[in-house]
């Protein structure tokens, strides 16, 4: 809030605004007198009260808040598109030990997957470098914020100078966003629901690399929005094809009918970051907003 010369007030864009603000009021409820009464519970500023805000009623607003305040911010900062790296945050980074795995076998397959980190580092590399073109504001790498592919996404960006997204949700495990991550673009999240809107919203492109249920479940999320046509059919990119279908048998689908034929077409296999971006730059071009 600007004030001016003749002590009226407009708010930062401009607009007339005479009410007295709500950052002046939670400041002055703070110094009022200790008395019974002041220090009740039920004297809080209703928005200032996070007791309040936490009771089960609530929960309408605090949906509505996390879909607010992450999507005001990423406005704010002009970022108008995305370039969206699921992948499993216990997969390790090259030379890295395996510290998720339970035994001889996890150790095994998770220190081999260390591959896709390099690629999602890589691929990471070449969305922002290209993003650059676009001061940043179109196709900015997003993650879950967390380690493994997470954290490789928001390196390769890091690395290149580019600004990057970290979509981070509170879990026993896991739940400190990596050091790559843009600070002020590393968001926290109660609700899963909430934070996979915003992995979505601005999507250009999304990459899927091998993880967990909760990669699974950020993949089908994705196809079934596409395949619905709730989404636009945007590249949708599965990295390590034996991994993929070893795990789901998408042509057994198709074969037994749950899934029309064609919906497989959905998913696009590759190994390796030049293969993915290819594909990005392929599908725009076609959609008449060449990659140049």
């Amino acid at each position: 809030m600007a004030r001016l010369r003749n002590g009226k007030r407009r708010k930062s864009d401009g607009a007339w605004d005479p009410l007295k603000d709500s950052h002046t009021d939670r400041q002055s409820a703070a110094v009022v007198p200790k008395t019974p009464q002041s220090q009740s519970p039920s004297y809080r500023l209703a928005y200032a009260d996070e007791d309040f805000l936490c009771r089960e009623e609530l929960r309408p607003v605090r949906l509505q808040l996390e879909l607010l305040k992450p999507e005001m911010i990423l406005a704010e900062k002009g970022i108008k598109s995305t370039v969206v790296m699921f992948g499993g945050a216990r997969i390790p980074a090259p030379g890295q030990a395996a510290w998720a795995a339970r035994n001889e076998v996890q150790q095994r397959n998770l220190q081999a997957a260390s591959v896709f980190y390099e690629e999602a580092r890589r691929f990471a590399r070449l969305c922002s470098e290209y993003a650059a073109r676009f001061h940043y504001h179109e196709y900015v790498v997003v993650t879950g914020g967390g380690p493994g592919v997470m954290e490789a996404g928001n390196r390769g960006a890091s690395e290149v100078g580019a600004p990057s997204i970290g979509l981070n949700i509170v879990l026993p495990h896991e739940q400190a966003p990596n050091p790559f991550v843009t600070p002020d673009l590393s968001f926290n999240f109660h609700y899963f629901a909430i934070r996979k809107m915003h992995f979505l919203m601005r999507a250009k492109a999304i990459t899927v690399f091998p993880g967990g249920f909760g990669t699974l479940d950020e993949l089908f999320e994705a196809v079934t929005l596409i395949q619905t046509k709730r989404m636009a059919p945007i590249p949708l990119i599965l990295f390590g094809r034996e991994f993929w279908h070893r795990i789901i048998d998408f042509d057994s689908l198709a074969d037994f009918g749950t899934i029309a034929p064609d919906d497989v077409n959905l998913l696009n296999f590759v190994e390796t970051a030049d293969e993915a971006w290819a594909i990005i730059a392929r599908h725009y071009e076609h959609e008449g907003e060449a990659l140049r």
